[in-house]
């Protein structure tokens, strides 16, 4: 049941890395795996009304709800992915995908709105046990070359398209069945996964040997955790002073963790390694891509919801293109970062987040066909997919193998600091605009101060004055929608800013093809204590 090194077939003519045995079910399995910390990110938020009335929630507990799964998993990832290094990726994968099963079922059956945030928070940090250790398994189990690009492509496109499809099986889900139903989805999955990880998956392939910085793991959990909590909450006007006392104690924990990391003679994370311009550059890019996509799915399912009316099924269903075309593209995406490297897959993945933005900026109106729609979402899987690869696998390609775990729990910060931060920028430049479109409509003066606040909070507010003032429902609805439009405008131009800003960083300090392979190969050296290793 329990492999051990031997599982990994050496090259047999010494031109090709190694690979596991029976790879392809090995992928498959950590694929599973991390569909069961995927899954569960999303798929809450759609269910946010219905928990909403059935709890009498306030919009604050509501955004915690949202929050506690990826604020366990991103808090987490760093220390319990160095965890995996040191005493068993396959003893912390088993582990994770054990203890996801009573998150879930505490989060179904919560019999309070606090139960179901501490679920949540829960399954977040049994996530942070699965999800970094299946990157960290592939980059101990494929040796570099074109096997493990291909797989962690595999991994990367897979991943970003369940997390793309959480929302349309909730939606799918609230048709017929209550609101905790959406809880019970990663219960087989997660069976399914710990059947075949322990079949499959070996054990004790290049783990580490030397201590644990437990310290440095406490520091990063402090300090990510508040830093994202800021983040979530630093829209809302109510907690601008709970925001900055977050800040502060984000900012003290970064200080003492980089200090600690310095001075310690095992670090946690290894500044001199993340130093490396294959990692630090490809770490950013990937914070933008990913936070791309969340971005979009996040301003996009009101925007189909709100203007176009759609139903929650519909808005789910629409977005389909997205992880359609990022499983498509993810096998030419390996094969051009193996021919015209990291650099050039992440600029040519930009281009296409960059046209998705474009049209969401040019083309998402009221009344607009589906294939508008479409499109958008279409040109952002591509992006995503092909960009995706390169962030990951530069990653794991420049550090050592017994640290996977820090490039591993990198790239889950990718995501999770990504999306919670253009999540919550294009949120905040959304209302912005919203609000003040709302204010420079006409006769806009002669609304009573109460119910110009309701209006100008959020679309919803506006609906909900509309049912109040029936006979002034149609134009309370129409200035809504216009203003949404105004809004969205903002947060579509601030993602193509981001990705400029990416762009730009790559291609100026991204090194191109020759120089990244020299670069990796000197790293390896170095790592593993070649004579000669460059310094």
């Amino acid at each position: 049941m329990s492999a051990s090194v031997t599982a990994v077939k050496p090259p047999q003519d010494g031109s090709a890395a190694a690979v596991p045995a029976r790879a392809g079910a090995v992928l498959a399995t950590l694929i599973m795996v991390a569909a069961v910390a995927n899954l569960p990110l999303a798929m809450a938020n759609v269910a946010l009304p219905s928990i909403g009335a059935y709890f009498d929630a306030s919009q604050t507990q509501l955004n915690l709800v949202a929050v506690a799964y990826s604020l366990g998993l991103a808090c987490s990832v760093l220390w319990l992915g160095a965890l995996g290094d040191r005493y068993g990726r396959k003893l912390m994968l088993l582990l994770g995908v054990i203890l996801a099963m009573p998150a879930a079922l505490i989060s179904a059956f919560a019999p309070s709105i606090n139960v179901l945030i501490f679920g949540r928070l829960f399954g977040g940090f049994a996530a942070g046990m699965a999800y970094p250790t299946t990157l960290a398994l592939i980059t101990a189990l494929w040796g570099p070359g074109p096997e493990r690009t291909r797989s962690i492509a595999l991994w990367a496109a897979i991943g970003g398209a369940i997390s793309a499809c959480g929302p349309l099986l909730s939606g799918l889900l609230l048709t017929r069945f209550p609101w905790n139903s959406v809880f019970f989805v990663v219960l087989p999955v997660a069976v399914v996964a710990l059947i075949m990880a322990l079949r499959f998956v070996p054990a004790h392939v290049n783990e580490a040997t030397e201590p644990v910085d437990n310290l440095g793991g406490i520091l990063s959990l402090v300090l990510v955790g508040t830093f994202i909590l800021a983040i979530n909450f630093a829209p809302v006007p109510s907690a601008r002073t709970a925001v900055i006392g977050l800040a502060v104690i984000a900012l003290i924990a970064l200080v003492l963790f980089v200090l600690r990391q310095r001075r310690t003679e095992k670090p946690l994370y290894d500044l001199k390694v993340a130093a490396r311009p294959t990692f630090w550059v490809a770490a950013v890019a990937g914070i933008i891509v990913f936070g791309s996509l969340m971005g979009a799915m996040f301003i996009g399912q009101q925007f189909l919801q709100d203007v176009l009316g759609y139903a929650t099924v519909d808005a789910g269903f629409a977005i389909l293109p997205a992880a359609v075309f990022m499983i498509l593209v993810a096998p030419r995406s390996a094969k051009l970062v193996e021919a015209r490297g990291a650099r050039f897959t992440l600029l040519f993945g930009y281009v296409f987040v960059m046209l998705g933005f474009l049209t969401m900026l040019l083309l998402w109106k009221e009344n607009i066909p589906y294939w508008m729609v479409a499109l958008g979402y279409s040109f952002v899987g591509i992006g995503v997919g092909l960009a995706g690869t390169p962030a990951s696998r530069s990653l794991t390609a420049s550090v050592p193998v017994t640290r996977a775990g820090m490039a591993s729990g990198t790239a889950d910060l990718q995501r999770d600091l990504g999306g919670a931060m253009m999540q919550s920028i294009f949120g905040a430049l959304l209302a912005a605009g919203y609000a003040a479109a709302m204010l420079a409509m006409p006769n806009a003066s002669e609304v009573p101060a109460s119910i110009a606040s309701s209006m100008t909070m959020s679309y919803a507010g506006a609906q909900a004055v509309a049912a109040q003032y029936p006979q002034y429902a149609d134009q309370i609805s129409a200035a809504a929608k216009t203003s949404f439009l105004a809004g969205d405008q903002y947060a579509y131009i601030a993602g193509i800013i981001a990705v400029l800003i990416g762009a730009a960083l790559v291609f100026f300090f991204y090194p191109r093809l020759d120089e990244e392979r020299k670069l990796l190969l000197s790293y390896h050296a170095e790592d593993e204590g070649a004579p000669g290793a460059a310094r």
